[in-house]
C-alpha cells in the first residue's frame, strides 16, 4: 500500500506499508482541509483495485461519490451501497439480529452504549442507572425474537399483549423476574407514567423520523456484514449529515460500526489463517464508536478487521477511546494540527519533529510514524499523491442502480409492513387512517 512520497535532499522515496502492519491499525489526525480524505481516497482505491474487502463510513458523502467513480467494472457486483438518502428504496438494517446467545449479549451491550451516548448529547443529566436498567431488560427480552427491531422497545412498556408474546419466548430467569415482578410493581401510581415517559422519550427522536424508521424498522437486514467481510466485498455507507442531520447520521453510523465489530468477533469459528482481511475506513470516527472500540483495537488484528481512523483534534475523543487509540494503533499519520494537539503529538514524533513542524505542515503533507514488520520506525514526512483523475460516471450510476435493485425495498412495502406490525390489533379501525408516523408519535411518545 503506497502512503506517499518522502523527499529528502532532492531524493524522492515512495513510502509503503505492508498488509501485516496494517493489521495493527492506522490513525490519522489533522485539521479540516489538510488532506485526510484525499489520503483515504487513494488508499481505498488501491484496496479496491487489489480485490480486497473494504468498508467505508462517510459522514459527509463526497468521499463515497469519489469512490464510486473509481470502482472497476469487474467489481461492480461486489458493491453494497448503503445510502439512507434514497427514501424510495430503503435498505433494512436490524441491529437486534443475532445468531446465538453470545452475539445477543454483544448486541445488547452495544445498543445500550449507543443510546446512552446519543441521549447524553441531547441532555447529559438525563442518563442514569435507571435508564440503562430498563433499556437493557427490554433489549434482552427482544433479542429472543427474530422479528424484533428497535421500534419494539417502546412497545415493551406500553403494549401488554405484545409484551406477553415476547416474554413467552424468554428463557432468561433474571429478565422474566424483571418484567413479571419489578416492572409490574412499578406500574402503580404516578411513577408509572413518569418512568415510561423518561425511558421512551430517549428513543422518540429516532423512531419518529420516517427515513431512520424505514431502515431500522425492517426485521430482516438487506445485507449480511459477515458475508461482506468473508467474501471481500465493498461496503460504502453514505451518512451525509447535511441531509440526514447530525443525530440520525450518528445513530446509523453507530449501528453500522457496531454490527461490523460484532461480525468481526464472530469469525472466531474460523481458523485465523482462513480469515480474509477487511479494511474499514472511518472518517470522523469519534461520532460512530462506543467504548468497545478499545476491545476492537486490541483484538481485531486476530479477526482481520483492520481499522483506519481519522478525525480533526484530540479533544473530540472521550478519555477511554483516546487511551485505546494511542495505546494500540501501529501507524500514526499527522497532518497540520493546532498548538494544543501539537504539544501532545510531539511525543509521538520526537526527536525528528517538534511542535513547530506539526503546526506548520503544508497541505497534503503529513508526518508519519510507520510500523515496519511490527516495529515503529523513525518518523518521516510524506507528500500524499492525488488520486488519478479518471472515472466512469455512467458505471457509477449503474452501480447505484444495481445496489438499489439488489438490496433496497420499495418504500410502500416497507411502510405497509411496519404499519401492519406496529398498529395494535385492537386499533384496526384506525389503521386505515393512521400512518406509522401518527401511531409512533401519538401512541408511543405521548405517555402520561
Amino acid at each position: 500500500m503506497l502512503l506517499g512520497n518522502n523527499e529528502y535532499r532532492g531524493v524522492v522515496t515512495p513510502v509503503h506499508i505492508t498488509e501485516s502492519d496494517r493489521r495493527r491499525h492506522t490513525y490519522v489526525l489533522g485539521q479540516t482541509g489538510t488532506g485526510k480524505t484525499t489520503m483515504f481516497l487513494q488508499m481505498i482505491i488501491q484496496d479496491i483495485q487489489a480485490g480486497r474487502g473494504v468498508g467505508v463510513v462517510d459522514p459527509h458523502g463526497d468521499l463515497i461519490a469519489d469512490i464510486l467513480n473509481h470502482i472497476p467494472q469487474e467489481r461492480m457486483q461486489d458493491v453494497v451501497l448503503f445510502d439512507p438518502r434514497d427514501k424510495d428504496r430503503p435498505l433494512g438494517f436490524n441491529i437486534l439480529e443475532s445468531l446465538n446467545q453470545e452475539q445477543r449479549d454483544l448486541v445488547v451491550n452495544e445498543v445500550v452504549q449507543i443510546l446512552q451516548k446519543l441521549a447524553a448529547r441531547m441532555n447529559p443529566e438525563s442518563i442514569g442507572p435507571m435508564f440503562e436498567h430498563y433499556l437493557r431488560n427490554a433489549l434482552l427480552a427482544l433479542v429472543e425474537d427474530s422479528e424484533a427491531t428497535l421500534l419494539d422497545v417502546p412497545r415493551m412498556f406500553v403494549d401488554d399483549a405484545f409484551r406477553s408474546k415476547i416474554l413467552a419466548r424468554v428463557t432468561n430467569p433474571v429478565v422474566l423476574q424483571f418484567w413479571n415482578q419489578e416492572f409490574a410493581q412499578s406500574q402503580r401510581g404516578q411513577m408509572s407514567a413518569d418512568m415510561l415517559s423518561y425511558i421512551i422519550s430517549k428513543l422518540g427522536r429516532f423512531i419518529s423520523n420516517d427515513t431512520v424508521r424505514n431502515i431500522i424498522g425492517q426485521a430482516k437486514s438487506s445485507f449480511d456484514v459477515r458475508e461482506i467481510m468473508d467474501q471481500k466485498k465493498i461496503l460504502l455507507c453514505n451518512l451525509s449529515k447535511g441531509e440526514l442531520g447530525d443525530m440520525n447520521s450518528d445513530l446509523l453510523g453507530f449501528v453500522l460500526v457496531s454490527k461490523i465489530q460484532i461480525a468481526a468477533l464472530s469469525r472466531s469459528n474460523v481458523p485465523e489463517e482462513e480469515r480474509n482481511d477487511f479494511y474499514l475506513y472511518l472518517d470522523e470516527f469519534q461520532n460512530f464508536t462506543t467504548d468497545s472500540i478499545a476491545t476492537i483495537l486490541s483484538e481485531a488484528r486476530k479477526y482481520r478487521l483492520n481499522l483506519h481512523l481519522a478525525h480533526q483534534f484530540i479533544k473530540q475523543l472521550d478519555e477511554p477511546i483516546r487511551d485505546a487509540v494511542f495505546g494500540n494503533v501501529g501507524t500514526i499519520i499527522c497532518y497540520r494540527i493546532g498548538v494544543e494537539d501539537a504539544e501532545f503529538m510531539e511525543k509521538q514524533f520526537e526527536p525528528v519533529f517538534a511542535q513547530y513542524d506539526l503546526v506548520n505542515l503544508r497541505r497534503f503533507t503529513a508526518v508519519v510514524r510507520l510500523l515496519v514488520h511490527g516495529t515503529p520506525e523513525r518518523p518521516c514526512s510524506i507528500a500524499v499523491p492525488m488520486p488519478q483523475v479518471f472515472g466512469d460516471a455512467a458505471l457509477a450510476d449503474r452501480i447505484r442502480a444495481y445496489c438499489r435493485d439488489t438490496y433496497g425495498r420499495s418504500r410502500v412495502d416497507v411502510e405497509r409492513e411496519i404499519t401492519t406490525r406496529y398498529i395494535p390489533e385492537n386499533s384496526s379501525e384506525q389503521s386505515d387512517k393512521q400512518s406509522p408516523d401518527t401511531y409512533m408519535s401519538e401512541s408511543l411518545f405521548d405517555i402520561g
